[in-house]
């Protein structure tokens, strides 16, 4: 059972580390008694920032005088771990007002006269060097970073202030309070350099990309002189590693390590290059029909679309340094390559793709990959499976995401990934490079090392970003996707992109960010999926909202748990699907809320045709006079350079899109925006106690709105139910409570909740769930909310006991979904639980069973870790009465009394997924039993058609589940509860 944390403003927090991935299992961990399996249960579309470490120590908290100084503001203020502010924001006034109209002097006159609120010495706030001024409408936010001494800071030491006509609406910051030099440093780089390498630890040899002093402020020791090394391993791999360790240059130790990987007028043909390419992705139904669209830097005869634009000074073929067409997919703002067998990133020119003189990159495309059903015999044919037409779309896009995010902001002097940057400002020499068909032959079975997967790996400014495509496959047991090239998936394509975008806006130019709630994937799955909205790609309905359609094969829901449009996820559930790592699913919270504001927006300013919304795609309108969707992303892309920290929480980014609001619009959208916010648990009070908080405070109540007090009513047959918990959405299972019936709790009884359509579940001990809804609530009313409950008979809290295969077995009769029980390492067909329940024999009339999965239990090492594929999915409920001579411990003294129907948890292409496995009630024949067994007729990997039989030609990949995964011996349930009414 987990209860709420409480954060007010004011708490002192510490921010510390954070980082397409979706789990399916183990990530190649074997179930107890058994051998570790060749083929991976974690399919990754990027990677999870795992490796992230930070070993600085301490906490200062900030004085009495600068909380008193931020109460007499009215404003809310969160604190970092040096004591200096997260975030200062106020509600409904400027932070300080009088300031000079000019952005940069009036960010200096900020600082200059709050020093004590900031908790600056003067060497502190006189250390601060001016890194940019962003335009933001007729506002700006201005960046600063602390120097010490001679030496940048490398981590943290950032402040953001966003101000409008003279007022500061918004501060950020990670700055240290001091900014004394740090003692200079005593070792020397090549050993700094070995202790980075020794501390990575990587398979295969990491190679230094660079090295460099810098100052990293410590919370305990100041500033400590520190080598910033940027390591790299096997980047083109399936498993590539790309690390930025700081070496203490005085005692050696390393102070942080960060991940930085994260698993779209007329002239002369020859001087205008084009491209073939799939601007969302090939037809849906893998015709092989070629349906490619003609691009063209500029206008001419026979193009279905011109590229040029402000974005890019040269065609994207020209090298800036020669001013020449390359003839091949190498430009100044990306190169794509073949990387069938993980070249070295550093020694690829001739890998580009096959020379075009005429600059018409019109290759070939036959959808071999698919047509072979994923033979390896594709790579040895004369069409290479189609690797020329697979390098140019992912230049093209690569190329094409450059542009619309610079029109966005992502320019040059916010750290753009460009060869040369014009004087325009930021570091040249870090082109995106696209690695097309990553590990193609290398990487393919019997390991899947690089199969269904896509990552981006980006290093600071100047060091070039890479990303590995690769292609996709059915791998049993682990993920069923189709024979398709991602380098034709522009969702996933876009989606990577968008890594480098956030990791180099967000926290300055040389530190990535982590977000373990989430923000970095959903913000991925938003920009792919704006783009495609914004140019008239996106498919339509529903579909358009669907991140990895072609790749999975599936519509509906794609990569992800939920469409974008179609989604109950709040912030009181943030990790509601924890197999694995989470922060994909728990970005999906950030995702509907998003999909939420720019549904708003739509409303609020209209929506366009194709002219106008491309004309804003490129830039070309004012963003005031652009369609709502097109503000909303501004606001997405205004709010990264304020959040200045490296490991954020969802409210520190809701913090900065309300205060991109205030800068950019003058606040015309904080009501659109905290009412957004409240519908999905990030209303006012909401609160996170770090940036990787699993159980944050939610809150459904905004400044803007007129709240609904609800009161909760459980009741069952014997009066008010105890111990009862109310949860908004349809999780249970790690989500937080927003109200319940026991006073040792600091909850009461009541909500308050903004206006709109809610779900909820209800669980007591003893009781059986209770889904409640949809419920209408309306703005001001006072109401309650009546649930009745019936008594669970199978409950070990109302007195069942459990016995049968097995291990955890009172955990699937503990009224409790983040709980379960299984059976490893036996075929699954016939393996159960007998429940003898509470009371003796009763008439029982209905059953609830639910599938879902957890975290492994680091406490209990015989609990194994978890695979979807584990999950129950058929069952029947068998039925023994006791009596003389019968105790019921003889499977011969039960009958059958109910089968499930064959997908009673159905999931299908490309993997289960969590909303399919939660709990589900069955209507059974009335049968009088005094114990109930739930026996497994089919587990998903055995029972599910779309994990069933051979799915391609691949002669070294078994994919049938049920004879070539291990999933086939295990299966899990979480719950099994039983009920007279």
């Amino acid at each position: 059972m987990r209860t709420p944390s409480r954060a007010t403003a004011g708490t002192t927090v510490m921010l510390v580390a954070a980082a397409l991935v979706l789990t399916t299992g183990t990530g190649g961990q074997a179930e107890p008694g058994h051998p570790a399996r060749t083929q991976p249960d974690t399919v990754r579309i990027d990677g999870s920032h795992d490796r992230t470490q930070d070993n600085r120590t301490g906490l200062v908290a900030p004085t009495t005088h600068q909380r008193d100084r931020a109460a007499g503001l009215g404003a809310r203020a969160r604190w970092n771990s040096f004591g200096t502010p997260a975030t200062l924001t106020a509600p409904d006034r400027p932070l300080a007002t009088g300031l000079p109209a000019d952005p940069a002097r009036a960010a200096r006159a900020y600082v200059a006269a709050n020093r004590d609120l900031l908790g600056l010495t003067a060497r502190g706030a006189d250390a601060l060097e001016q890194l940019a001024v962003v335009p933001m409408g007729e506002g700006a936010a201005v960046l600063f970073r602390q120097r010490f001494g001679d030496l940048p800071a490398a981590v943290d030491g950032m402040l953001a202030v966003g101000l409008r006509k003279g007022e500061v609406w918004y501060v950020s910051s990670s700055l240290a309070p001091d900014a004394a030099a740090p003692q200079p440093a005593t070792l020397s780089r090549a050993d700094a350099e070995r202790a980075a390498v020794r501390d990575a630890a990587t398979a295969t040899p990491a190679t230094v990309l660079r090295s460099r002093l810098v100052a990293v402020p410590t919370p305990d020791r100041g500033a400590r002189t520190a080598y910033e090394v940027v390591l790299g391993a096997d980047l083109t791999g399936a498993q590539p590693t790309a690390l930025s360790t700081y070496v203490d240059a005085r005692d050696g130790s390393v102070l942080l390590r960060e991940d930085l990987v994260d698993s779209e007028h007329d002239s002369d043909p020859a001087d205008n290059p084009s491209w073939a390419v799939y601007p969302n992705s090939p037809p849906k139904d893998y015709s092989s029909a070629d349906r490619r669209t003609r691009w063209c830097f500029n206008r001419a005869h026979g193009c279905d679309e011109t590229l040029a634009s402000a974005a890019s000074p040269l065609p994207w073929d020209v090298d800036p340094a020669t001013g020449r067409s390359t003839q091949t997919t190498r430009g100044n703002n990306a190169i794509a390559v073949h990387n069938w067998f993980s070249n070295d990133p550093y020694s690829v020119g001739t890998e580009t793709a096959t020379p075009r003189p005429d600059r018409q990159y019109v290759y070939p495309w036959t959808n071999q990959w698919h047509d072979s059903g994923c033979s390896p015999d594709a790579f040895t044919t004369p069409q290479r499976n189609d690797i020329d037409a697979a390098r140019a779309n992912l230049f093209a896009m690569h190329n094409r995401m450059h542009d619309w995010s610079y029109h966005l902001g992502f320019t040059e002097a916010l750290w753009n990934m460009q060869d040369d940057t014009f004087g325009r400002g930021g570091t040249g020499g870090d082109h995106e490079q696209g690695n097309a068909q990553a590990g193609g032959v290398s990487g393919g079975p019997p390991n899947f090392e690089a199969r269904d997967n896509a990552n981006q790996i980006t290093p600071g400014d100047g060091i070039p970003p890479t990303t590995n495509m690769y292609l996709w496959q059915s791998i049993a047991g682990s993920f069923y996707a189709p024979c398709v090239d991602g380098d034709y998936d522009m969702s996933v394509i876009g989606h990577e992109y968008s890594h480098a975008i956030t990791n180099r806006m967000i926290a300055g130019p040389d530190s990535g960010f982590s977000s373990p709630q989430g923000m970095s994937e959903s913000w991925s799955d938003q920009l792919a999926m704006e783009y495609l909205h914004e140019y008239g790609y996106a498919a339509p309905g529903r579909r358009g909202f669907t991140e990895g359609e072609y790749v999975t094969g599936d519509p509906k829901a794609g990569i992800r748990n939920y469409n974008m449009s179609d989604s109950p996820l709040n912030y009181s559930a943030i990790d509601y699907d924890f197999v694995g790592l989470q922060v994909h699913a728990s970005g999906e919270v950030w995702t509907a809320t998003n999909y939420d504001i720019r549904d708003a927006m739509l409303r609020r300013y209209g929506d366009a045709g194709s002219a106008v919304q491309r004309a804003c795609a490129n830039g070309e309108r004012p963003v005031q006079r652009c369609p709502g969707n097109r503000r909303w992303i501004q606001l997405v892309f205004d709010s990264f350079p304020l959040l200045t920290a490296n490991r954020i929480s969802m409210v520190d980014s809701r913090d900065a899109m309300l205060a991109a609001d205030r800068i950019r619009f003058g606040g015309a959208n904080q009501d659109l925006l905290w009412n957004a916010f409240a519908k999905r648990g990030l209303g006012e009070a909401a609160a996170s106690n770090g940036y990787n908080d699993a159980d944050p405070t939610p809150s459904f109540a905004s400044p803007y709105a007129r709240e609904a007090t609800v009161r909760f009513n459980p009741v069952g047959p014997g009066g008010p139910v105890p111990g009862a918990q109310l949860f908004v959405g349809d999780y249970q299972a790690r989500a937080v409570p927003v109200a319940d019936t026991d006073p040792a709790t600091p909850l009461t009884g009541e909500v308050a909740l903004v206006p709109g359509r809610y779900d909820f579940v209800v669980r007591a001990p003893g009781y059986g769930h209770v889904r409640i809804g949809p419920v209408t609530i309306r703005a001001g009313e006072h109401r309650t909310l009546p649930v009745r409950m019936w008594p669970n008979v199978a409950s070990t809290a109302a007195g069942a006991t459990v016995s049968g295969d097995g291990i955890n077995l009172d955990q699937i009769a503990d009224d409790n979904e983040a709980t379960n029980w299984a059976s490893l390492g036996a075929p699954v067909a016939g393996r159960g639980v007998t429940v003898a329940l509470a009371g003796g024999a009763t008439q029982v009339r209905r059953v609830q069973v639910s599938a879902m999965l957890r975290p492994a239990d680091p406490t209990n090492p015989d609990s194994g870790t978890q695979s979807r594929f584990s999950a129950l999915r058929q069952f029947r409920v068998l039925a023994c009465t006791a009596r003389a001579g019968v105790d019921c411990t003889d499977p011969a003294d039960f009958r059958v009394a109910y089968t499930s129907p064959a997908d009673a948890f159905p999931s299908g292409q490309p993997r289960p997924r969590a909303p399919e496995l939660i709990i589900r009630s069955f209507d059974i024949p009335r049968t009088t039993a005094s114990h109930l067994r739930l026996e497994v007729v089919t587990n998903q990997c055995t029972g599910a058609p779309a994990y069933a039989g051979e799915r391609d030609n691949d002669p070294r990949a078994a994919t049938d589940c049920s004879t070539a995964s291990l999933q086939a011996r295990n299966v899990r349930v979480a719950e099994f509860q039983a009920f007279a009414h």
